[in-house]
């Protein structure tokens, strides 16, 4: 990762504030860090690498240097591309206990990020500098396993996404991406919908319309309800 983005209009870093992070926190959202000895678990609990920023804070961008790699304690971080009109593409979430293989890629392959990082919800993060994540990498084989199981899982997850952009029809894809929603009631705007779909507002308006008409949504405003739950999984399974 990198220092969040200067001049962004929500950013706030209180490091001189952010609160100690309890060592059993980190080891039980990250297991391969367990096999390290409590002095090396607190080196890398230093103040200066624990970071509190507010939903909306650009966490990351393309073409930055990475400095740090992140280990999410607290929040939601989504990972994004950003074509030249503007347009957004979901590319994954990081959630506590996971991280960011971009960052380790960049890491690894010493190259600058190609995608940028925003915080969906107030965060807490641990940033470990670099010199502390090669040496992890190099002497401590469970971090390492970490990474690279990191790595397989969201491949995976990036090919799945590459077929539904590539196969899917946009209606399919926005029927599992509201039934992988928590709940029936949902709070998201027709652009963030748009966005994590790689897609504008004004078509996925037009679906949502036609799937109100067909009595599988209510919209509201920012938010819209799921009447027929069954109906929108067979159509998102067609």
């Amino acid at each position: 990762m990198t220092n969040p983005t200067p001049g962004s209009p929500t950013r706030t870093i209180d490091t001189a504030a952010a609160p100690t992070v309890n060592p059993e926190k980190l080891l039980n959202l990250y297991p391969p860090l367990a096999g390290l000895s409590p002095q090396q678990v607190a080196a890398l609990l230093q103040p200066q690498g624990i970071m509190h920023l507010p939903a909306g804070t650009q966490v990351f961008a393309e073409h930055q240097p990475c400095n740090g790699f992140p280990l999410l304690l607290e929040g939601s971080i989504k990972v994004v591309k950003l074509a030249a009109s503007g347009r957004e593409l979901l590319l994954y979430r990081v959630t506590p206990g996971g991280s960011c293989i971009i960052s380790s890629s960049c890491l690894l392959g010493h190259s600058d990020y190609n995608a940028r990082g925003i915080a969906e919800t107030p965060i807490t993060l641990l940033a470990l500098p670099v010199a502390s994540f090669s040496k992890l990498m190099l002497e401590h084989p469970p971090f390492r396993d970490f990474i690279f199981h990191l790595f397989a899982e969201r491949i995976g997850e990036l090919m799945q996404l590459v077929e539904e952009v590539a196969f899917s029809r946009l209606d399919q894809r926005l029927a599992k991406l509201l039934l992988a929603r928590q709940g029936d009631v949902l709070h998201v705007t027709h652009q963030q919908l748009a966005d994590e779909l790689g897609s504008v507002r004004e078509i996925v308006s037009r679906l949502l319309k036609g799937f109100a008409a067909q009595g599988l949504v209510t919209l509201g405003r920012e938010q819209l309800s799921i009447l027929n739950r069954p109906a929108l999984q067979k159509l998102a399974a067609v």
